[in-house]
């Protein structure tokens, strides 16, 4: 799949079938996001891949009720949680850059999985300790984001996005 069509047709997934997800998939979209930048190459993500229903079910019960994509964390046959090491990063200009490596080698892992037929679905709203202690993440780990990954049982269409002329300026800041 050309890399544009990939960025073009991506959506955020929130219903999945009922079906496994091959372990070759998943191991094809880890590999992308072990690909990508990051601090000094200093690669400070990891990638919990939930696989079994009861390790699936403690993620479940960390998301509020209120959350729209909690459905889709207990419906999928795969759930990753992406954390970062902030020891293997660091802070320049007051910014954490452990967010942004573990981001763009998430982001990767989202657009992989599109490329390959499976959906995700960032999600960033959750009850990080309960997760961590639930989990078995060590207390010096963050967690930057979560997934569902499986087939897709929907296709949405693409939400409105602002005009090139809006958010990019060449030479000088309007």
């Amino acid at each position: 799949m050309d890399i544009f069509q990939v960025f073009r047709d991506r959506r955020s997934i929130r219903k999945y079938k009922d079906i496994p997800v091959e372990r070759d998939k998943i191991e094809q979209i880890l590999d992308a996001a072990r690909l990508a930048p990051s601090w000094k190459n200093m690669q400070c993500w990891r990638f919990l891949v939930l696989t079994d229903a009861e390790r699936r079910a403690k993620v479940f019960d960390a998301f509020p009720d209120d959350n729209p994509g909690k459905k889709a964390i207990g419906a999928a046959p795969v759930v990753i949680v992406a954390c970062g090491n902030p020891a293997e990063s660091d802070v320049e200009n007051n910014i954490d850059y452990f967010v942004a490596d573990v981001a763009i080698a998430f982001e990767h892992l989202c657009l992989a999985a599109h490329a390959v037929g499976l959906g995700t679905c960032w999600m960033g709203w959750y009850d990080e300790t309960k997760i961590k202690q639930a989990l078995g993440i060590p207390d010096e780990m963050r967690i930057v984001g979560i997934t569902p990954l499986g087939y897709p049982d929907q296709e949405p269409k693409q939400r409105p996005r602002k005009e090139l002329s809006e958010i990019a300026f060449f030479d000088q800041w309007p």
